[in-house]
């Protein structure tokens, strides 16, 4: 973790200002704050093999746990430091990569479908 704070995202900015702003709250409140980030957090972790938006979850899981906890800060900061990264990758792909992946995506979209037809997989269950 870099003390540069020009290298560290606005959010993790934010947060730490908000920090001793939420030091200043009663226990109950700081308690119940703490179980809600811990259970925001495990939800995004269980959408990872659910469906639901984990990638999105899991950040503000973690940025509730970092008023409270120096670790759910680190973490955050390296989870928004990769999300800036693959952000940045995905920018510099060329087209001929972007069309190599559209091509796989819809290969692996008819590869569903006709395992579903040959191996007679219902397409909405319990129908």
């Amino acid at each position: 973790m870099s003390d540069d704070s020009a290298t560290k995202p606005s959010m993790v900015e934010r947060l730490q200002a908000q920090r001793a702003t939420h030091k200043q709250r009663r226990l109950v409140e700081r308690v119940a704050f703490v179980v809600a980030g811990f259970t925001v957090l495990f939800a995004g972790v269980a959408m990872m093999v659910l469906p639901g938006p984990a990638f999105v979850v899991i950040p503000v899981g973690l940025a509730m746990l970092s008023l409270e906890f120096a670790w759910a800060a680190r973490a955050l900061e390296v989870a928004l430091d990769k999300a800036e990264k693959a952000t940045q990758s995905a920018k510099e792909t060329s087209r001929l990569q972007r069309i190599i992946i559209a091509i796989a995506i819809a290969l692996a979209v008819i590869a569903a479908i006709v395992a579903s037809i040959l191996w007679e997989i219902p397409v909405v269950p319990f129908t």
